[in-house]
């Protein structure tokens, strides 16, 4: 599991852990909870040069993604999410 660490815009902080479980993509936080369902198969930037992903509670990559996008990541603890699979063209 990983452990996130970060604030909102209005200054609030959280911790999450990210748990990889579609009925329970993360633990620690009602709101960061909130934040993952909202964006829920909207397509995000795995990093700031891509791949684009549809978010889902059970990519563990997704949430990390959506977290950074919309929250100031401070710190990050623990495994690494899955790498993306990206179909081959």
């Amino acid at each position: 599991m990983l452990t996130v660490t970060g604030s909102f815009d209005d200054g609030a902080t959280y911790t999450v852990q990210i748990t990889g479980r579609a009925d329970r993509p993360v633990i620690g936080s009602h709101r960061v909870a909130a934040l993952v369902e909202l964006h829920q198969g909207e397509t995000v930037a795995l990093s700031p040069t891509g791949p684009v992903k549809a978010v889902a509670g059970d990519d563990e990559a997704s949430v990390l993604a959506v977290l950074r996008e919309y929250t100031h990541v401070l710190e990050e603890n623990g495994s690494a999410p899955k790498a993306a699979r990206v179909p081959e063209s």
